[in-house]
């Protein structure tokens, strides 16, 4: 099987869908002739023209409204915002509208929109460009929330996500765009709420989101060099969550550590944390252990930012303290 970016795969997805749908169309800044920052557009403008991948003004308030208003009259747009931190500035058009609109009609309207972003930190972008703001959307009803954590993943879900008839926002990670992995040229799509096993093991269970999977599975190689079998599990979705994987190898394990690069006050690792301590108690020989972001402004000077995310050897730390039955509070 070949293998490409995940640009490459992100770039295919949206072309794929695009050829298959004249209803699709693309907008936001610099996603025509730039490509993105990031260059995962590039080539899409010259394929479908300016009036289906649309530069938009900087404004995302103005172009995210048009995209929810264009999504219920027809249209399939998807949403490039250019930055994860950008949120904050069309969450009421996405949280209070497009979240919102099927149940407040009925359902008689739907808003089949696509928010793409990204997140992450360790890119020396600062505080204002490297924040993983997923939990926040996640926390709102009507809104589905994907993280793919490769090339593989990010062309499955972006085409399930293009043809979903719910709003649904789907998380980059930066660092990634050009990291390779197989993709099949044939079609295909993943399914929302199917995580995916990525390891198998029997003392541990590593539950990991988005780049926080290679964290997982590098750790997985540590621990394994020291006897120690853990079982590495990518949600793919957090909204839905596939609580049914996670509780089984829970229920397997005994033990587990969710790791999560938003930060760890009231986000993701929270939630999924909460739900294996309610459900899967009586199998637990630990508390549920929780490894995310430090609740700081993410700095921009590298020595510090490196500090705020986890590590495989972090996780490494952790996990060991677990399995031996140190029941201390993952820092």
């Amino acid at each position: 099987m070949r293998e490409i970016t995940l640009s490459k795969a992100v770039n295919e997805a949206i072309a794929e869908e695009m050829r298959r749908d004249p209803a699709i169309f693309l907008l936001g800044e610099d996603v025509a002739e730039a490509g993105t920052p990031f260059k995962v557009l590039s080539g899409l403008v010259e394929e479908f023209g300016p009036d289906r991948i649309i530069d938009t003004p900087i404004s995302e308030p103005g172009f995210m409204g048009l995209a929810v208003g264009a999504a219920m009259t027809g249209s399939r747009p998807i949403v490039d915002l250019m930055f994860g931190d950008f949120l904050f500035l069309i969450m009421d058009q996405l949280c209070n509208q497009a979240a919102k609109t099927h149940y407040m009609s009925g359902g008689k309207l739907t808003v089949p929109l696509v928010v793409r972003t990204n997140l992450g930190a360790t890119r020396r972008s600062a505080a204002q460009h490297s924040q993983s703001l997923h939990a926040l959307v996640a926390h709102i009803p009507g809104l589905k929330v994907a993280l793919p954590s490769s090339a593989y993943e990010a062309k499955g879900l972006l085409k399930t996500a293009i043809r979903d008839n719910s709003p649904v926002v789907i998380f980059e990670d930066k660092l990634m765009y050009n990291d390779k992995a197989p993709v099949p040229e044939e079609e295909y799509l993943i399914p929302f709420g199917q995580a995916k096993i990525l390891r198998e093991g029997e003392d541990l269970t590593l539950i990991a989101t988005s780049s926080m999977v290679q964290v997982a599975q590098k750790a997985a190689d540590l621990l394994a060099a020291d006897g120690i079998s853990a079982e590495v599990i990518d949600p793919r979705t957090i909204v839905p969550l596939d609580e049914d994987t996670l509780l089984a190898s829970v229920k397997k394990t005994s033990r587990a550590i969710v790791i999560d690069e938003g930060h760890q006050s009231f986000g993701v690792t929270a939630e999924i944390a909460s739900r294996l301590n309610e459900k899967a108690f009586y199998h637990l020989d630990a508390p549920v252990l929780r490894m995310g972001a430090m609740d700081v402004p993410v700095p921009f000077t590298p020595a510090l930012e490196d500090l705020t995310v986890p590590t495989p050897e972090k996780v490494v730390e952790q996990a060991k303290r677990l399995v031996a039955g140190d029941m201390i509070h993952a820092a």
